[in-house]
């Protein structure tokens, strides 16, 4: 109970302290507010010198130490100002992540805009729950950067980017200033393909035109393309072969039968001893596979029923549904 109690107590503190929030959209400024500033070993080392040379300009009354001490000073001070300007009045925005699989790293792009006239150099950024920030760049006076940010993704469904920690000590490192952001932005993760892959299953309803699992069992030969012809059946290796100043041509693999098995992936035909997480691996490999060896088919999952097709369109219909299932907020 006191742990839970603590911990709700850090969460606010930290909340109000450094003005953290749970997400913020659209193009974000950095407020000179939000941007906080500590002295770093180094800063404290300088500040403990500058209180040995005030000592010693004033037991020895040297007009020229005096001096030296309140320029050197100043330039503490100037540099504490320099650091926090640095990150002050940036704005940043979130870039596309594509999805990944579970098990890959998901890529989140982010972007730093400068509106100022002022070039902001050595900028750190990474995610908070990283450590310290360990990629760094530039930013020119009018201008834009961009960076990739990566995190695990460990289970499907919706990974959200993980706060964002902006970091700098330019230009003396006397004072480091850092600033934080949390970004609407969100990868979707597919279910990992099943390792080692199960054999496509070789039933189906008959397709009404006689395409369907055309190319698994009854392969005819190869013949001369005929305009038509559909260009996944084209023989690449075959063309490859022929020389093209001795006349060589287009040439697409032939196929025979009558109607046959539409390739059909039904979630509801897998064994019912298989785990959810193990069932759904094996329909990611099932399209991927599909997909790979151009095969068109029918994409069943609960209230999802697609195809017969294939391409990038269907494919990322499938895995999608497959990254949400059972999860809050569906697909």
């Amino acid at each position: 109970m006191m742990a839970a109690l603590h911990s709700l107590y850090r969460k606010g503190r930290d909340q109000w302290l450094f003005q953290l929030r749970d997400s913020e959209p659209g193009v974000v400024t950095l407020t000179m507010r939000r941007v906080f500033i500590l002295p770093t070993r180094a800063g404290l080392a300088f500040t403990v010198l500058l209180l040995v040379m005030l000592i010693g300009a004033i037991n020895y009354n040297l007009g020229l130490g005096f001096a030296l001490t309140f320029f050197t000073g100043a330039c503490a001070v100037a540099d504490m100002v320099m650091t926090a300007r640095n990150l002050a009045l940036l704005q940043l925005a979130c870039g596309r992540a594509q999805p990944v699989f579970a098990g890959e790293e998901a890529q989140f792009e982010l972007h730093v805009l400068n509106r100022s006239r002022r070039d902001r150099f050595a900028v750190w950024m990474g995610f908070q729950a990283d450590g310290e920030p360990r990629q760094v760049l530039d930013v020119p006076a009018g201008g834009s950067s961009a960076l990739q940010l990566s995190a695990a993704a460990r289970r499907r469904g919706w990974l959200p980017a993980p706060r964002v920690r902006l970091v700098t000590r330019f230009p003396l490192g006397l004072f480091r200033a850092w600033a934080y952001w949390q970004p609407d932005a969100r990868v979707l993760v597919y279910p990992a393909p099943e390792l080692p892959p199960q054999p496509l299953p070789s039933t189906g309803a008959a397709s009404e035109d006689g395409h369907g699992t055309v190319g698994l069992d009854n392969f005819a030969g190869i013949r001369s393309y005929q305009p038509g012809d559909p260009l996944r059946h084209l023989a690449w290796r075959q063309i490859a072969r022929h020389d093209p100043a001795l006349g060589g041509q287009l040439v697409t693999k032939h196929f025979e039968g009558g109607a046959v098995a539409e390739l059909c992936l039904d979630f509801a035909a897998l064994p019912l001893q298989l785990d959810l997480e193990l069932k759904l691996a094996r329909m990611a490999r099932w399209v991927l596979e599909a997909e790979q060896r151009a095969l068109p088919y029918r994409f069943k999952l609960a209230e999802h029923d697609y195809g017969p097709a294939l391409g990038d369109a269907h494919r990322a219909s499938c895995l999608r549904a497959l990254a949400l299932f059972g999860q809050e907020g569906g697909a």
